[in-house]
């Protein structure tokens, strides 16, 4: 492994970000990649000249990756990893990840269900006691997360971003902004799936676990 991060170029940034999170406008994309909107629409237009991307247009429209798009980001998403010389790194990272994954879901349930009088239900967020409980298991949690976001970070600049929207999710949960734990496009929970489609994107493995939770009505 190399002594400075691999530098992870614009177009593959905008690509790979938008495969991650799937379908989305550009201001969502913009967010998830930490570049200017008008930077990310250029890479987007050259993007899809190449025929890698797509745009849907509309109110509700936004962009989207082809097969040939999806093609391609595996096949230089692979390229960075071996030209950053850290697939060792990143592999062991990610199993770290995956011993991590079924106690961020635990965590997430928690903070979407609590028990009243023995029975389970919807948490409303009127026990300030009980939030302020999961809250601190959140914020014990991320900090060995966020020992597993260093290795990678390390390695590959782009992973940083996944530190930086989790460490914002995490601060702003605390600071009274509750939905973002769960219940918004850049929640904690939201980022980490990210990150964890990163990863399996990043090393080639097929190999998916469920972690989906259910959504608060």
């Amino acid at each position: 492994m190399t002594n400075s991060p691999h530098q992870t170029r614009a177009d593959l940034l905008v690509l790979h970000t938008l495969r991650c999170i799937g379908f989305a406008a550009l201001e969502r994309i913009a967010e998830a990649t930490g570049l200017a909107e008008s930077e990310v629409e250029s890479e987007l237009i050259d993007l899809a000249v190449d025929g890698l991307v797509t745009r849907v247009p509309g109110e509700f429209g936004g962009w989207n990756v082809t097969d040939a798009g999806r093609a391609a980001d595996t096949e230089r998403v692979a390229a960075e990893l071996d030209a950053s010389g850290a697939r060792v790194e990143v592999t062991k990272a990610f199993e770290d990840f995956m011993v991590l994954n079924p106690e961020l879901l635990d965590l997430c349930t928690a903070w979407q269900m609590r028990s009243v009088d023995g029975v389970m239900t919807t948490n409303d967020h009127t026990d300030s006691a009980y939030d302020a409980k999961v809250l601190g298991l959140f914020a014990e949690f991320h900090q060995r997360a966020d020992a597993v976001l260093v290795v990678l970070a390390s390695a590959i600049t782009r992973f940083q971003r996944h530190r930086d929207r989790l460490a914002h999710a995490l601060s702003s949960a605390r600071g009274g902004q509750l939905d973002y734990l769960t219940d918004r496009m850049d929640a904690y929970h939201t980022v980490w799936s990210h990150l964890h489609e990163d990863l399996l994107t990043t090393l080639a493995r097929t190999d998916t676990i469920n972690i989906q939770m259910m959504t608060p009505s």
